[in-house]
């Protein structure tokens, strides 16, 4: 019979959540702290920040079988085929050692044109990893990024350590839903986990499906997350849900970059246009889900004439970031500017399509993980390893 030992569920152990929210079951990992989730009364926001994509438990130890009890929330949109059960991966040392779903849990059913949301209560389960490698070693179970996950128990059968500092640098980065990690096969295949994977920097993702519009408490939430490196993906929300026309986005950029600048003053600072999407490029939103031979994808509903009168496309906001990014760069050296073509454009819709229209599979998020890694953490790139250490100036 194995002699468990148990390990509190705190900050010392996991990595990439800002806030920690105590639940009749455990503890619940959010990545807007406390004070920003009052601001907001969208629920889907409230939903999708609380799943934590790029959130993971990081520890060293001896043991050769961890065990984690969790209660997972799995959210169903009506009329669409349910998601599968989320992955938790599991990495030793950095590398894959292991991957495991659990089953039952929550179900939350989400009407999307009311907003509705019920809760069916489900089970806890159990996350098993075995016959690890022997001797100290550190390991990572990365949670699922696209449901709600509730921690109950860590139990390994030797102690654990808390991780030491590897020195390496922490990368925050913001975007819509493509960042959130949006039809990638497991936590650790989102683009951004492959591309800090491949940079050798710790992620904070606070990539948000639906979300990135530029709120002013997102940007005060990065402004206040201490950070070596900041990246903002924005432009595609504003377009797909209609929030938005040019005369509005162009001032909201410049506040939510300086915002983020009042603590970030000389933090390296990229900004990250959208990717080829062909329903938006000349089409403004909003966008809607359809049915395609049975598969759901996603249509923009706007008039391509309605340009004129200041409504938002993808190539109306490259241009206008491209604009910005340029003015600003004049008097801020490191902020910098990517085209979000260079990581996903015609050449790679042609090689790997979008499947429903709208979010890349899992080949396109190694993709465009593969090509951030080389534009921005490469030898030329805005976050090449060389370039100083940032501070935070209310951070460490």
């Amino acid at each position: 019979m194995t002699d468990w030992i148990s390990t509190p569920l705190d900050s010392r152990v996991l990595r990439g959540a800002l806030d920690l929210e105590h639940t009749a079951a455990g503890v619940r990992p959010h990545r807007l702290p406390a004070w920003a989730r009052k601001q907001y009364p969208d629920p889907f926001l409230s939903l999708v920040e609380a799943q934590p994509s790029g959130v993971r438990l990081v520890f060293r130890t001896a043991a050769t079988a961890v065990e984690l009890d969790v209660l997972p929330t799995r959210t169903v949109f009506r009329g669409t085929p349910p998601l599968p059960a989320g992955v938790y991966d599991l990495l030793v040392d950095g590398r894959p050692g292991g991957r495991a779903t659990v089953p039952g849990g929550n179900v939350l059913s989400v009407d999307t044109a009311t907003w509705a949301m019920t809760l069916r209560p489900g089970p806890a389960g159990t996350v098993r990893f075995a016959g690890l490698p022997a001797g100290d070693k550190d390991i990572e179970i990365w949670l699922p990024q696209a449901e709600m996950t509730e921690l109950i128990a860590l139990r390994t059968d030797a102690p654990v350590e808390i991780a030491p500092d590897r020195g390496r640098r922490v990368w925050l980065h913001h975007g819509s839903s493509i960042s959130h990690g949006s039809n990638a096969e497991s936590p650790t295949a989102t683009w951004p986990a492959l591309a800090a994977s491949a940079g050798g920097v710790e992620l904070v993702n606070l990539g948000l499906s639906g979300n990135a519009l530029l709120d002013p408490f997102t940007a005060r939430t990065v402004r206040d997350t201490p950070a070596d490196l900041i990246s903002l993906k924005v432009g595609i929300n504003p377009v797909n849900s209609d929030a938005m026309r040019l005369r509005a986005f162009g001032p909201a950029v410049h506040g939510f970059l300086d915002t983020v600048r009042e603590e970030h003053p000389g933090t390296p600072l990229l900004v990250v246009s959208p990717i080829l999407c062909p329903i938006q490029e000349d089409t403004p939103g909003p966008v809607v889900t359809e049915s395609d031979d049975g598969k759901v994808v996603f249509r923009a509903l706007g008039d391509p004439e309605d340009r004129a009168s200041g409504r938002l496309t993808l190539s109306v906001v490259r241009a206008e970031l491209a604009r910005i990014i340029a003015h600003r760069a004049a008097d801020d050296p490191n902020l910098h500017y990517l085209d979000g073509r260079a990581l996903y454009g015609e050449a790679d819709f042609a090689e790997l399509p979008l499947p429903d229209r709208l979010h890349p599979d899992s080949a396109g998020h190694r993709r465009i993980g593969e090509r951030f890694a080389e534009l921005v953490f490469g030898a030329d790139g805005p976050f090449a390893p060389g370039h100083a250490r940032a501070t935070h100036r209310r951070g460490t």
